[in-house]
């Protein structure tokens, strides 16, 4: 793993600024503490920070292809033998790093040779001779992206939007609808980034560029859901578990120290077992809470006494808090996942035993384990039993008069079902997935700012993905939604930031693009069955882990803020209190917010996750200025 960036001249060839490109590349190198190196040529200057993983002698970079060009690149090739395997039939490789493979074979096919890599990448490589730079990123959105263009025409590129900050080179003024976007969904989503005139590349996509030429951008895989012709599902079963074993043998690969992420989840306790089919010791990483509501320790520690794991544990302690601002810093931009705080420090225990860890990331999204997917489905067969106009004119109003419950059991919480079965299909959707309730961020955001949004919607969102499925099952579309949307934009983002704020690699082997094609190509109820998720997963290793640990409830993985912010000390709430940063930004109705924090100390509400919001945005604001 490691940190990419680049200037690039897109009117001709101008000498790059490169005490600008020097400042970006230092801004990543938590992502690469093992080297640094600079390519710069009339036009183009490209940096890089390396974390060896791979070849730790014979892969650094920038990397300069035999047939021509130069790669900067960040990410892991799992079949990258293969490919040399290959290449060699055209050329001598000269060392043995999957660095080489991908800087020759793009040199030799171009944004075709997108298609033969199986791995998690994001690069930038120039073509010389055709003064052509092509910026790539992996399928499903696992490594990093973002560029910029200056007012003088230069083009920018790194892999996290600190480093395009940090170049001095753009204005830095906030996207009022990216803005808007966090509040409604807790991040930014691609291709959007939290300032104005920089974006995300979207996965699996390729964006090229030539000096007096319009950008060319496509996208280049995309998952397909067909839900037809499936195997008996016994059978599939058992491929899946030896489609997650291969995947987890490749991605093995490593030169140095390699471990995993260990919850009380099936998801990492199949990576764990997969790990152990392969052959070898396994290390494995785990972070719990001080209560049993929010505690896999247990679970993880059963797991690791199974396969004979060497395991590592630590407590999130109440005085997490103080990681806020470490947790802010790392993403980048403001992220309201709570469960960023424990990812960052089960992260930290990692780094001091591995070089590499491999993640339970994307179970739930490719194999349907979302609590709210079997409520997503019983809305819509109420939805395709009375027509929108009947629906709207019954649960509209009904929405409108039922009351939050936030202390009531689950089936009583009738409010926001009334609300999304007044809406569309999508609208629904996008409510479920929304951290934080629309109508109380509404309440606390200023006239002004929301006059600026000109009609925004961030549910539109939702509606453009499910829009561009291949598929009309309900339960398919919100798994596509949340592959286009959630899994890059909230949880791939998470890892990827607090992992590498300690320069470890995370892997998540159950994204594997070959796995998700598969797993596309099941019947809906191979995943989600009788309300309970992940079913194909769950069956698929139940012989390895256990009936009893795979009907275990699912916990979670979040930390729990909304009694941190009712303590009288070391209440992240309250540093809203001594700070003017949230309240100077012109975006908050100041008085709405105080009367926020007042309700939720009280007890009268719960409004643990808009505070969150607020908290977070306000570190946000208050780190990334100089």
């Amino acid at each position: 793993m490691c940190g990419i960036a680049g200037i690039f001249d897109l009117n001709g060839a101008r000498d790059v600024d490169r005490a600008a490109l020097r400042r970006m590349t230092e801004a990543l190198a938590h992502r690469g503490p093992d080297g640094e190196g600079f390519y710069f040529a009339p036009g183009i200057g490209f940096g890089h920070r390396r974390l060896a993983i791979i070849d730790r002698q014979g892969g650094a970079q920038p990397f300069h292809a035999q047939g021509g060009g130069v790669l900067t690149y960040n990410g892991e090739i799992y079949n990258y033998e293969k490919l040399a395997a290959s290449l060699n039939d055209r050329l001598q490789l000269k060392t043995r790093s999957d660095t080489e493979v991908l800087a020759e074979g793009f040199s030799l096919k171009g944004v075709d040779f997108l298609q033969e890599l199986r791995g998690m990448f994001a690069f930038g490589f120039y073509d010389s001779a055709r003064r052509r730079l092509t910026l790539a990123r992996d399928r499903l959105g696992e490594r990093p992206l973002y560029y910029a263009e200056t007012n003088d025409g230069f083009l920018l590129f790194a892999s996290e939007i600190g480093a395009i900050a940090a170049s001095g080179l753009i204005d830095l003024s906030l996207d009022p609808r990216a803005v808007a976007d966090y509040f409604y969904y807790g991040y930014v989503p691609d291709p959007k980034a939290i300032y104005r005139g920089v974006a995300k590349l979207p996965p699996a996509h390729w964006v090229m560029f030539e000096p007096g030429k319009s950008p060319r951008i496509e996208r280049y895989w995309r998952p397909v859901f067909a839900n037809g012709g499936a195997l008996p599902y016994e059978e599939a079963a058992g491929i899946l578990r030896g489609k997650v074993d291969g995947a987890v043998k490749a991605q093995m690969i490593s030169d140095v120290p390699l471990g995993a992420f260990l919850s009380g989840g099936i998801d990492s306790a199949s990576i764990v077992s997969s790990m152990t089919e392969a052959g070898g010791a396994v290390s494995a990483c785990t972070i719990g809470f001080d209560g049993a509501a929010n505690d896999e320790r247990a679970a993880a520690r059963e797991i690791a006494a199974k396969f004979g794991a060497i395991h590592y544990e630590d407590e999130a302690k109440a005085d997490s808090t103080t990681l806020i601002d470490r947790v802010a810093c790392a993403m980048g931009e403001p992220f309201a996942d709570a469960s960023a705080l424990p990812s960052f420090q089960v992260a930290q225990i990692a780094r001091r035993h591995v070089s590499v860890a491999l993640t339970g990331d994307g179970g739930d999204e490719v194999f349907a384990g979302y609590r709210r997917y079997p409520f997503f489905l019983g809305e819509e067969k109420i939805r395709r039993l009375a027509p929108a106009p009947m629906r709207a004119a019954l649960f509209g109003p009904l929405g409108a008069l039922y009351p939050k419950l936030d202390w009531a059991p689950r089936a009583l919480r009738a409010k926001t079902t009334f609300q999304a079965l007044a809406q569309s299909s999508a609208q629904g959707y996008a409510a479920a997935v929304a951290i934080n309730l629309p109508s109380r961020i509404d309440a606390i955001m200023d006239t002004d700012f929301k006059r600026a949004l000109n009609g925004y919607n961030p549910a539109s969102l939702i509606d453009d993905a499910m829009n561009a499925s291949d598929t009309d099952d309900p339960l398919s579309r919100a798994q596509y939604a949340d592959l286009m949307t959630w899994l890059p934009g909230r949880m791939l983002t998470k890892v990827d930031r607090t992992s590498m704020a300690h320069g470890l690699e995370a892997r998540p082997p159950l994204i594997d693009h070959k796995i998700v094609e598969w797993a596309g190509a099941l019947p809906p109820e191979y995943k989600l069955s009788h309300r309970h998720g992940k079913r194909i997963l769950k069956d698929a290793f139940v012989s390895r882990l256990g009936a009893d640990y795979v009907a275990r409830k699912k916990q979670g993985f979040a930390p729990p803020i909304r009694e941190w912010m009712r303590r009288d000390k070391d209440n992240p709430a309250l540093r809203l209190n001594a700070s003017q940063h949230w309240r100077e930004c012109g975006m908050f109705k100041e008085r709405a917010v105080d009367a926020m924090i007042s309700d939720h100390q009280s007890g009268r509400v719960d409004c643990a996750q808009e505070l969150w919001s607020v908290v977070m945005f306000d570190a946000f604001l208050r780190l990334s200025r100089p």
